[in-house]
């Protein structure tokens, strides 16, 4: 009987979650945007064995626990994991890879899920020898967090990966599957196979939509830094980790963007021996995963100085615009742009009001022919300003998003596809204007504000709203 579980599929396209297994009573929460509750057992049953499930309301949710339920391997503590960094007194200004929250010690604030409500379901299941063992349901929304990544695999799904939380402490739930159709999370680490990256901030994951794989690289853990690359095949659900060719320094606050199925990763923090700081790269590696290689192009022009937590935004599939980062002690509002046909980079000269400096600022791309920057962190104070870049005019900006008025940085924005337009009268003709960006909605999740506090919230804002003849 070692082998009969009980699973539950929570909605309809929820991923099948082990509740139990052997002879245990378990209490779970169904997230409220759930409609069917799927149950079903493997294994064979014994004479002895049976399930009864209960649902009921309860007047309080139950207490997010840490872990979940069904099996999820549990990584081993270690030393770097258990201690605070003892230089957590510094700034932001004396260590590339310090977190800008780590001086204080706040408690994370747990922010209203949307769609969330106080009462919540709970789904019981037992068996005639149950041991009457609780278990603490498991969390129904990711814990708050900074340095994750939130990686969009097709029109409803995106993938959360790795982060940061309160006293330095790394998630111990590092990977989140988001629905976009009822914005509704499903916690997703063990659903995969294979070797799971370690857990890391400061790390960037990239989707290709021809082989239907995330690609994740770099990042940073504490004290250690990563070169590694990992890749999670959407379809198989399995992870593997690259053997690659050629030389890539360790890199964490890069930028990574795709162009023609390969990664080209700009920038970044890279560690030096002790007592020499950690430096900030100004190089281009591109990674080539048919060939499983790193190499360095040719590249010409004025490119950006050395930088980390900078931003860069893949426009028309032909240039990547890099804005902003950090070398310390010096915050940036420059802007470059990479033409990949040439392989030339070149100083871009704006017009309007440009951002502050800022680094580990949220950006996104809205068309065509626009792109979106959000907070970030100046040095001293989390920001919470959005400026929107026009590439035809070289211009920006600023624009009003209430949805967006909390500082934060090193947080998530990412456009979502959605089914909606923005339509107004004109001359009483019925008119669909959305300058090629109709129909999307702009996700923004977790994020730090310097004072202590991590968020856990996911903020939506169609991106119509971002528009004049769109108010």
């Amino acid at each position: 009987m070692d082998d009969f579980g009980v699973y539950a599929v929570f909605g309809v396209n929820g991923p099948p979650q082990r509740l139990a297994k052997g002879s245990s009573r378990v209490r779970v929460a169904v997230p409220p945007s759930v409609r069917q509750v799927v149950l079903f057992s493997s294994g064979q049953w014994g004479e002895r064995i049976c399930v009864n499930a209960e649902l009921s309301d309860a007047d309080t949710a139950a207490p997010p626990a840490a872990r979940e339920l069904h099996g999820k391997r549990k990584r081993e503590k270690t030393i770097e994991e258990e201690e605070e960094d003892s230089n957590g007194t510094k700034t932001r200004k004396d260590d590339e890879n310090m977190c800008p929250n780590v001086t204080t010690e706040k408690t994370t604030p747990m922010r209203k899920v949307k769609g969330q409500t106080r009462g919540i379901q709970k789904l019981f299941a037992s068996g005639a020898d149950a041991t009457n063992l609780k278990r603490a349901a498991p969390p129904v929304s990711p814990s708050a967090r900074w340095g994750q990544t939130l990686c969009p695999i097709d029109a409803q799904t995106a993938i959360l990966i790795g982060g940061q939380g309160a006293r330095t402490q790394f998630c111990k739930d590092p990977m989140w599957k988001l629905c976009t159709e009822d914005m509704s999370w499903v916690a997703a680490e063990t659903l995969a196979e294979g070797p799971t990256p370690d857990a890391r901030i400061g790390h960037t994951s990239i989707y290709d939509p021809d082989s239907r794989r995330i690609f994740v690289f770099g990042g940073s853990k504490n004290k250690k830094w990563f070169n590694d690359v990992h890749i999670l095949d959407t379809q198989s659900w399995k992870w593997t980790m690259v053997e690659a060719q050629g030389k890539v320094p360790p890199l964490a606050y890069h930028s990574c963007s795709m162009f023609q199925g390969e990664l080209f990763v700009l920038g970044g923090v890279f560690p030096r021996p002790n007592p020499e700081p950690d430096g900030c790269s100004d190089s281009l590696y591109i990674f080539d995963p048919r060939l499983s290689i790193w190499y360095q192009p040719i590249v010409t022009g004025d490119k950006p100085s050395p930088r980390s937590g900078h931003s860069a935004c893949v426009m028309q599939e032909r240039k990547i615009y890099v804005f902003g980062g950090w070398d310390t002690p010096v915050c940036y509002n420059d802007m470059y742009m990479l033409d990949l046909g040439l392989m030339e980079f070149s100083a871009v000269k704006t017009t309007g009001k440009p951002p502050s400096p800022r680094s580990w600022h949220g950006s996104a791309v809205l068309s065509d022919t626009k792109f979106l920057i959000h907070g970030g962190y100046n040095g001293n104070n989390a920001l919470s300003d959005t400026f929107i870049f026009d590439i035809d005019t070289n211009s920006w900006t600023e624009v009003s998003v209430p949805q967006l008025s909390v500082p934060r940085a090193g947080h998530s924005i990412i456009t979502m596809e959605t089914a909606t337009h923005c339509r107004f009268l004109e001359e009483d003709a019925d008119v669909d204007v959305n300058d090629g960006s109709g129909g999307r909605t702009l996700l923004v999740f977790g994020g730090g504000d310097n004072e202590g506090n991590f968020y856990s919230d996911l903020i939506t804002v169609t991106v119509e709203e971002l528009w004049p003849f769109c108010e």
